[in-house]
């Protein structure tokens, strides 16, 4: 189902992004997150990184789960919108909004036609040092933090 506010493309950002295709007015309900409902015990098997001989990854799952509580999480990548493409910004125009274990996409401020939609993924891993070397930033905003991780809390 085409959206009324978002188009995928190319991204400078990461991969694939969603752009603005009309002016979005800050407080707008943009899109839905969309995707297969799993229970927290599928999450760990689903999020299996698999890497070749030289270390590169060749498989990597986790890019589509969004979280929503502690027993759901949605994995974007089975019967995902174009919501799963979204990317990560320090900077970002929109924010992610859990109601009743459903997931929005909301713009903060207004919208350009054509400014590609970004939203601050805080991601809260619980992997080594090396492992979080995989969420670097690619964002290019003046204020990025060099990670889609969440800051430690003081």
């Amino acid at each position: 189902m085409e959206n009324l506010y978002l188009e995928a493309r190319a991204s400078e950002i990461e991969g694939t992004g969603c752009f603005a295709k009309q002016r979005i007015p800050a407080g707008t309900r943009i899109i839905e997150y969309l995707g297969q409902r799993i229970p927290q015990s599928v999450v760990e098997e689903r999020s299996m990184v698999e890497v070749d001989d030289l270390g590169e990854i060749i498989k990597d799952s986790h890019v589509y789960m969004f979280y929503v509580d502690w027993r759901t999480t949605i994995d974007g990548a089975v019967n995902g919108n174009d919501a799963r493409f979204i990317n990560h910004s320090c900077a970002p125009n929109c924010k992610s909004t859990v109601e009743d274990r459903r997931v929005f996409i909301d713009a903060i401020r207004d919208i350009a036609p054509g400014e590609e939609l970004t939203f601050d993924y805080k991601l809260d891993v619980n992997a080594s040092s090396e492992q979080k070397k995989r969420y670097a930033c690619r964002c290019k905003a003046p204020n990025c933090r060099g990670t889609m991780l969440a800051l430690p809390k003081p």
